[in-house]
C-alpha cells in the first residue's frame, strides 16, 4: 500500500446562499432540529448538484450518457498532473494547447489533469468570479483526450467558459469520451509548487444525476 505523507483537501465550502453557477436557484440551508430543543443538530440543505466542488458526469450534456452513480468507481483516483496556468492566463481567457505541451511528458494514459487557474481564492459572489474565470478550450480537451486522461479538475466555476460559445466545446469532447470532469477546487500553492498528487475525488451516489458533490483531496 502507498505511504503518504502529507494530505491536501482541495474542496470549496458549501454553506447558505454559498457561490454556485449564476442561473441556479442559491444554496438554501435549514435547521430540522436544534440542540436547545431537540438536544440534536440535524439539517436540510437544497443544493443544485453542479455547487461547490463537484464532478459533471456525461449525463450533464447528452442524455443518453451516463449518471454519476454509473461510472466506476476506481476512476475516481489516481496520479495526477498539476498544470500551472496562473501566472499565463487572464480572466475570460481560454487555456489553448501551448499552455499544456510543457506539461506533455508528465500526461500518460490514466492521468488525471488538475488545472490550476488561481482562481480558487477568489470565489465569492462578485460578478468577476461567476462569469470572467479561465477556461479550457475545445481544442484543447481533443488534445489531453487524444492523451488518454480519465479526468481533468479546475479551480474555477466550470471547466468551460460562461460566454456564449466557451462553455460546450470542451465539455462535449470530454463527456463524451467517458472522461469525468471536476470543478471549482481550492488548490494550495504549496501543492502547486510540488506539481503532481495522487487524487481522491468521490462523488456522492445520487442516483440519474448528471453531477454530484465531491469532497476532493490531494495526496503526497
Amino acid at each position: 500500500m502507498t505511504s503518504f505523507k502529507k494530505f491536501y483537501d482541495l474542496s470549496q465550502p458549501v454553506f447558505d446562499h454559498c457561490p454556485g453557477w449564476p442561473t441556479y436557484e442559491p444554496t438554501l440551508v435549514q435547521y430540522e432540529a436544534r440542540y436547545e430543543k431537540d438536544r440534536f443538530n440535524a439539517e436540510q440543505i437544497r443544493l443544485n448538484s453542479h455547487t461547490g466542488t463537484h464532478l459533471d458526469a456525461p449525463f450533464h450534456f447528452f442524455p443518453d450518457g451516463i449518471t454519476v452513480d454509473q461510472i466506476d468507481v476506481s476512476t475516481f483516483q489516481g496520479e495526477a498532473v498539476i498544470v500551472d496556468v496562473s501566472k499565463a492566463i487572464q480572466p475570460r481567457q481560454g487555456i489553448e494547447i501551448f499552455h499544456l505541451k510543457p506539461y506533455s511528458s508528465a500526461i500518460h494514459p490514466g492521468s488525471i489533469v488538475i488545472l490550476h487557474t488561481g482562481w480558487g481564492p477568489k470565489r465569492s459572489m462578485d460578478e468577476i468570479y461567476q462569469h470572467d474565470w479561465p477556461y479550457l478550450t475545445g481544442e484543447s480537451a481533443k488534445w489531453l483526450r487524444e492523451k488518454g486522461i480519465k479526468g481533468i479538475a479546475i479551480d474555477a466555476m466550470s471547466m468551460g467558459g460562461w460566454y456564449e460559445g466557451t462553455g460546450r466545446p470542451c465539455h462535449e469532447e470530454l463527456l463524451s469520451h467517458g472522461i469525468w470532469i471536476l470543478e471549482e477546487l481550492l488548490i494550495p500553492e504549496e501543492l502547486v509548487s510540488i506539481g503532481s498528487c495522487y487524487l481522491m475525488a468521490f462523488p456522492i451516489k445520487l442516483q440519474g444525476f448528471s453531477g454530484a458533490p465531491v469532497r476532493a483531496v490531494a495526496a503526497v
